[in-house]
């Protein structure tokens, strides 16, 4: 029998999707961790301000832009059917029942690792599905082998998405570390003007 091909699930509510996401995906991939990389978008989170995110069409449309020709990168809408708020555990559960021929794991920045014991199902998750955990700056990962998560090291990109939005609202364009297909999009532009303007296009 194949060898189930692997799946890494990096989540994000990509408000907006910028270069540091697509370089971690790349890396991913090209360094054997997981044969795909799926962007999966999270309709919202409990801890961020929903008044700062995009509707989920245009999240979602720039993400498509994002990963149009990317290899071995795709986008995943599946959160935005779920019943609301979703679990990491239930997503996880959901596309393994709908693609049992693959094998998922769960990607995530060290910020997130250093609470993951907090997570809904946090032992299932690295005991069914494992935990690729990647650096983020000002959150080292302690030592110690824990079974189901592996780290990686690729180059740091000390990139946000809040970055991104506080650099195009001080129309500061050259710190905008956004993809350039995005960039040059109509679904960006009327991000832009509408989000962080209050321009109606």
């Amino acid at each position: 029998m194949a060898a189930k091909e692997t799946i890494g699930l990096l989540g994000g509510s990509f408000n907006p999707v910028h270069i540091g996401h697509m370089m971690l995906a790349s890396y991913l991939t090209q360094w054997g961790y997981v044969d795909q990389v799926w962007l999966s978008l999270s309709p919202r989170n409990p801890l961020k301000d929903p008044a700062a995110l995009l509707p989920d069409t245009r999240r979602l449309a720039m993400l498509g832009i994002a990963t149009k020709g990317a290899e071995r990168i795709a986008t995943c809408d599946i959160e935005l059917s779920m019943p609301q708020p979703s679990y990491t555990i239930a997503t996880l559960d959901l596309l393994a029942s709908r693609y049992p021929d693959r094998r998922f794991k769960l990607i995530i920045g060290s910020d997130n690792w250093r609470i993951f014991d907090r997570w809904k199902d946090s032992q299932r998750i690295l005991d069914e599905y494992g935990v690729i955990v990647y650096p983020r700056p000002g959150y080292p990962v302690g030592e110690g082998h824990v079974d189901g998560m592996e780290l990686v090291s690729p180059l740091t990109v000390n990139i946000s998405s809040t970055q991104v939005r506080d650099a195009i609202a001080r129309a500061v364009p050259h710190e905008v570390p956004i993809i350039p297909a995005v960039h040059g999009s109509r679904v960006f532009i009327i991000r832009e003007a509408e989000f962080l303007f209050g321009i109606v296009l």
